[in-house]
């Protein structure tokens, strides 16, 4: 079950990355979904190696460092997919 909650999750951060990041994305859905689990992957693990991996309530600042994983790792695979692609149709 947990496997099917990153999923969702990283679909969802994906495209909150994609709508966040300026311009039109080329990539397809599934790749924004690993972007956005990779994201999650990152936002969780800066939060734990700064400490708020674990808070009481809400965990706003793991969430939105969630995010900036999900958005840096969108753009970065954004730039290697156009480039991929462009290599493909030349």
């Amino acid at each position: 079950m947990s496997w099917l909650w990153a999923i969702i999750v990283g679909f969802i951060l994906g495209l909150i990355a994609r709508a966040i990041l300026p311009g039109k994305q080329h990539q397809p859905l599934w790749l924004t979904t690993l972007c956005g689990i990779a994201g999650a992957v990152i936002g969780n693990a800066v939060a734990t190696w700064i400490g708020v991996g674990e808070t009481g309530g809400i965990d706003w600042t793991r969430h939105l460092l969630q995010l900036a994983g999900a958005v840096l790792i969108v753009a970065l695979g954004e730039m290697v997919y156009k480039s991929f692609r462009s290599k493909r149709t030349a």
